[in-house]
């Protein structure tokens, strides 16, 4: 196939349904990359999503926008590499990555082409094209974040410190109870995350409740309370085909101290989640991965998770 047989679109919204319809049918593809998910935050970036047709026919996606020299594929989700058909095949990501770096060429000033591509836990089949891609034209990984994910067909059973901490919750007669009211939530995780790390969440309550209407059959609350139903620990997850992930997870004092947390991946390890393929429980990284946050890791091994990588990647460009 010749080059000149692939065109590249600039998303617009006249294109939703369309970008949308594929990514639903993608062999990549999840929720987040759906315009509904992507659109929320289109205030804070550029963007320059691209659409590749051969002919006249959609053969991938590609989430992207500008910031400041680099082209981004994405900075403001999780993963967002190019999203493909069951029929991408190798020699075709070739020669889409030729046309989108030629394309990327063109655009006034940018040196850097920035990618992060979906990790493998969420293809529905595989679609590791991309990576061959990034290695034949000299990419460089910039960014490598460790999530810890359990396979829910073979889980590791818990560690003995945190089965004695389900124990403890049980006994104290604490409640899973689901898709609660989120906003007390919200206000447990804001004061662990300003406490701890002096930060805040990525998304505003609002976005979140936002998400949470467009998304219901994906985005879950999950709640811990105690005897008086007092809100104590919470998580939110992020359900895909075949992955149940954490965004966000808090716990008040008294939550942490009841074994909150432990009770409620219990559930959800077990019970909420166990027909998925995978659990992940997400990264426990700062500074793009070059510090491990060793207690946090720790605590989700214990659970039996084990390493599974997010990475960025760089393609450095040279001007013509």
């Amino acid at each position: 196939m010749s080059d000149q047989a692939l065109r590249i679109q600039r998303y617009d919204s006249s294109f939703k349904t369309e970008w949308n319809q594929f990514v639903r049918t993608s062999k990549n593809g999840t929720f987040l990359l759906e315009r509904d998910y992507m659109d929320y935050h289109s205030h804070r970036f550029v963007d320059h999503s691209l659409l590749f047709y051969k002919k006249n026919e959609l053969i991938a996606l590609l989430p992207a926008h500008i910031q400041e020299d680099c082209f981004c594929s994405h900075n403001g989700l999780t993963y967002g590499g190019l999203i493909m058909s069951d029929q991408t095949t190798a020699q075709l990501t070739l020669d889409l990555f030729s046309e989108l770096l030629n394309y990327i060429r063109q655009l006034n000033k940018i040196e850097h082409f920035i990618y992060r591509p979906i990790p493998s836990i969420y293809h529905r089949y595989p679609a590791e094209e991309d990576l061959y891609a990034l290695f034949r034209n000299n990419a460089q990984i910039i960014g490598r974040k460790i999530a810890s994910v359990l396979d829910c067909r073979q889980p590791f059973p818990f560690q003995t410190l945190r089965q004695r901490k389900v124990k403890r919750a049980i006994k104290a007669n604490l409640m899973v109870k689901i898709d609660a009211d989120i906003d007390e939530f919200w206000d447990i995780l804001t004061s662990n995350l300003q406490q701890r790390y002096n930060a805040t969440p990525v998304h505003t309550l609002e976005e979140m409740k936002q998400l949470q209407q467009r998304f219901p059959e994906n985005i879950h609350l999950h709640i811990i309370v105690d005897e008086n139903d007092t809100h104590i620990a919470g998580c939110i997850v992020y359900e895909t085909p075949l992955v149940a992930h954490i965004q966000y997870i808090a716990s008040t004092a008294a939550g942490k101290e009841l074994g909150a947390v432990d009770l409620l991946f219990d559930y959800l390890i077990h019970h909420a989640y166990h027909h998925k393929a995978y659990f992940d429980l997400g990264t426990s990284v700062e500074e793009g991965g070059h510090i491990l946050n060793e207690g946090l890791i720790f605590q989700k091994e214990g659970f039996g998770g084990r390493g599974i990588v997010y990475d960025t990647y760089d393609i450095t460009l040279k001007q013509n």
